[in-house]
């Protein structure tokens, strides 16, 4: 794809309008939004995903908008598993559910730069050293192992060096007052709220997510401007997914299997191409390894949509079967 500034910049300047927006919205009334609304907003942006990619596909043809749907899918996917760890965040903190929109909008604009970043940087490697693609899988694979010998999300979140410290540096009060970063005590000292504390909880974790999300995306397409709308398009909605899926999230006992196997396959995809297009001489003397084969584009849209469908159809089977099991233990 050839990509001229202009797009760029209007890509960049829609996403700016957005982010104000909601900005706008949680600054001006901080609440628990509803059902109803969460759901309105989750289902805007959803359309919104699938309306940019049919104006890819008109402009651009079918490969590039199939790598943005596979793309944003995988992204949106992880996105949705690394709630978990944002809700025991929330709950670690006892942040007031009317607070906790502002946090994550904060969490979800720190995550857009910081994955901004890392695409920049992940592309000119890219672009340089097409054997980074063998790291890029190989991580993708350990990081999918590691997936499922650590099952359940909730041991993950341990405060990090950079909390820690942030605890010891800056003054904090005991509340989180009216939700502001900061409050002026009766003394007229000014103290942090815990909403400091929390933000940098959020972003770390974001950082660390996007470890694996990055390379599982760059698995599925090379260019930049595809990479950075599918990550967007995964993050813009996520605070309202947070509030509408809420316990059903409890319930997805088998999405990380699903989350694993996925990260699997882009790792094992990662690294047929790194084959391909080998230039280290200790590889078939530094020439491309042709009988490896090529995953199409098509067949991994298949193979994520069908592994997470059947990954939430198990976890919501199971998680029926086990309610009802216990409804049935405590009525005997």
């Amino acid at each position: 794809m050839n990509i001229s500034a202009w797009v760029w910049f209007a890509t960049l300047g829609a996403l700016v309008v957005m982010l104000a927006v909601d900005l706008l919205i949680v600054g001006r009334r901080p609440h628990e939004p509803s059902m109803k609304e969460a759901g309105g907003w989750v289902a805007f942006y959803i359309g919104l995903a699938i309306v940019f990619g049919l104006g890819l596909w008109l402009t651009a043809g079918w490969t590039p908008a199939a790598e943005f749907y596979t793309g944003w899918l995988t992204e949106y996917s992880l996105s949705v598993d690394n709630l978990f760890v944002f809700m025991i965040i929330m709950a670690r903190f006892s942040v007031p559910r009317r607070f906790q929109q502002k946090v994550l909008l904060i969490g979800i604009v720190l995550a857009l730069v910081m994955r901004g970043a890392f695409i920049a940087a992940g592309a000119a490697l890219i672009e340089q050293f097409s054997w980074v693609f063998y790291i890029f899988g190989i991580f993708l694979v350990y990081t999918a192992a590691t997936l499922l010998k650590n099952g359940d999300e909730e041991e993950e979140f341990k405060e990090n060096l950079l909390i820690r410290w942030a605890k010891r540096v800056f003054p904090l009060s005991s509340s989180f007052d009216s939700g502001k970063m900061t409050v002026v005590t009766e003394t007229g000292k000014r103290l942090f709220t815990p909403l400091l504390i929390v933000m940098i909880a959020i972003g770390t974790t974001d950082l660390i997510f996007a470890l694996d999300s990055i390379p599982a995306i760059f698995g599925i397409t090379k260019e930049p401007y595809l990479v950075f709308t599918a990550n967007v398009f995964a993050l813009m909605g996520l605070r309202q997914l947070y509030f509408l899926l809420g316990g059903l999230l409890e319930r997805l006992v088998y999405l990380n299997i699903g989350l694993a196997f996925v990260l699997a396959f882009i790792g094992v995809k990662l690294f047929l191409e790194a084959l391909h297009t080998n230039t280290l001489a200790f590889i078939n003397g530094g020439h491309g390894v042709h009988w490896a084969p090529e995953i199409p584009i098509w067949l991994s849209l298949v193979v994520i949509l069908g592994t997470l469908g059947i990954a939430t159809a198990a976890s919501l089977v199971k998680s029926s079967r086990d309610a009802k099991k216990e409804l049935t233990d405590t009525t005997v």
